[in-house]
């Protein structure tokens, strides 16, 4: 599989969702969507980087750009975690890795001498035409939804 790029189209998706339903990638067609994938609920990156893409939720929403985030808890945790740090995005379940390897996060880690498959923290911005228009890899937590939120607002309209 090729690696996405800047300019790429950006890998279809229908997963199961928190609260129920489903969230697909053509739900956001002619609106930008900031996809956030991460590696587990409730530890503490994954929680503060939900916390602070939730706490910009309506300047995102102003700027005409959705939140998604993503990760292989199923959308059971996805509620649990969302009702107890009461986050104000949609969580998509991808349980069986296919998107997370379509878009390239899905990758041998290593901890303390032991190596592992996980989800590398990584941020694609899609435009409203399903291209992607910046790709963050390894995210740091801190900051990282301010910068995310100036790029969709630097976004061509």
């Amino acid at each position: 599989m090729a690696e996405l790029t800047i300019g790429s189209m950006a890998p279809d998706f229908d997963l199961p969702r928190d609260g129920g339903g489903r969230v697909k990638l053509t739900d956001f067609r002619g609106k930008a969507l900031v996809l956030f994938f991460y590696p587990k609920d409730d530890t503490s990156g994954c929680t503060t980087e939900s916390i602070a893409f939730t706490a910009l939720a309506d300047a995102f929403e102003k700027s005409g750009a959705t939140i998604v985030g993503m990760s292989p808890d199923s959308a059971a945790c996805h509620d649990r975690f969302i009702k107890k740090h009461k986050l104000g995005v949609t969580l998509a379940a991808d349980e069986d890795k296919t998107t997370l390897e379509a878009y390239g996060v899905w990758k041998q880690k290593s901890m303390y001498g032991r190596t592992y498959m996980g989800v590398e923290r990584t941020t694609f911005l899609i435009s409203p035409n399903g291209e992607i228009a910046a790709i963050w890899q390894k995210v740091k937590v801190a900051g990282h939804a301010e910068a995310v939120l100036e790029a969709v607002r630097n976004l061509p309209s």
